[in-house]
């Protein structure tokens, strides 16, 4: 566990937190709603890559500039602002006092801007921004210059894979879930080399089949995808391996492709099927069927697109040319939807 301390002054801006992998939908919008929290409570993330403002947009850059910033493929805009930034859940936050009139330009709530909007209260040092303007995740993010990282000593919690439904509370499919859909497809495609996949079903079927049978051959050598992970047996016959994003090295010798810990538990553990409390222990194999399931979304499962360019533009293979081929395509008409 960690807290994160004010560079200048030394005071404590956060509550201790443990390191997690940073949220595929972490720099998603989605709708024009009130948001939850991205992070969940204890836990920081951290991009590696830069992000926030200032922004550039890519016809005023050469390529050779959005390589070193981390990108190799065409995206609409650039950040240039600093990597390594850290995202916490705004009610981690410790000694701070928000600084509204450094909000860019919002609508309902916050979001970054020029300045961080987020100041020490020790000593006035503009430290983080905080964003829960229509659309956006509610969260934190702490400059990386601003802040600095202090082990506590305590342990970090032990990984807990619980089971994140790819149905949301309204009726509809979760935006978690098509933002990971979308990371991990644009990994899938890279592991596949340009081969075709044989995908395991369930789950992994809902999430991948229609964008593999339209981006990748329908014949030809086939590449076995499967799951691996804690508590999985593993499987020597796998070409590429959906893991969870916290256990990276779970993969074998299978080339990896992460998933959020919650998604990836829900392909890879069976889960309870009844709300209902009950006694006992039910034989292996057995699923409870005392309770009505809730009904599947009226509409096709779609893949977040905005997460997947932004995963695959990110990655170096992008730049083979089968790969580099079928990006361009898509950014052009995105019918594959």
């Amino acid at each position: 566990m960690d807290v994160f301390v004010c560079t200048k002054c030394g005071a404590e801006l956060t509550a201790p937190v443990a390191r997690v992998p940073l949220p595929p939908e972490a720099h998603g919008s989605y709708g024009h709603d009130a948001m939850p929290p991205l992070m969940e409570p204890g836990t920081y993330a951290v991009d590696p890559l830069p992000s926030g403002p200032p922004y550039r947009l890519w016809a005023d850059i050469e390529e050779a500039d959005a390589a070193a910033q981390g990108v190799f493929a065409p995206v609409f805009s650039l950040s240039f602002g600093p990597a390594g930034r850290i995202v916490i859940a705004p009610g981690d936050t410790r000694g701070t006092v928000l600084i509204p009139e450094h909000s860019g330009d919002s609508c309902l709530g916050m979001c970054a801007g020029e300045k961080p909007n987020m100041a020490c209260a020790a000593c006035g040092s503009l430290v983080a921004s905080r964003e829960d303007d229509c659309g956006m995740w509610q969260a934190v993010w702490m400059e990386p210059d601003a802040v600095r990282r202090v082990p506590t000593g305590r342990p970090a919690p032990a990984p807990v894979f619980t089971p994140l439904l790819p149905e949301d509370p309204g009726g509809g499919w979760s935006d978690r879930w098509s933002a990971a859909a979308g990371a991990a497809l644009a990994h899938l495609l890279v592991a596949s080399g340009g081969d075709r996949v044989e995908l395991p079903g369930g789950y992994a079927e809902l999430m991948f089949a229609r964008a593999v049978e339209a981006l990748l051959p329908a014949d030809g050598p086939v590449r076995r995808v499967g799951v691996a992970g804690p508590g999985v047996p593993a499987d020597g016959n796998l070409d590429i391996a959906l893991v969870p994003a916290g256990a990276p090295d779970a993969a074998g010798g299978a080339l990896p492709v992460p998933l959020p810990d919650g998604v990836w538990a829900c392909l890879a553990l069976p889960g309870e099927t009844s709300p209902l409390p009950a006694t006992g222990v039910l034989p292996g194999g057995v699923l409870r069927d005392d309770y009505p399931v809730p009904d599947r979304p009226g509409w096709l499962f779609a893949i977040d697109y905005g997460v997947f360019f932004r995963t695959l533009s990110r990655l170096p293979e992008v730049r083979q040319p089968w790969l580099r081929a079928l990006y361009d395509a898509l950014r052009s008409t995105r019918s594959w939807r």
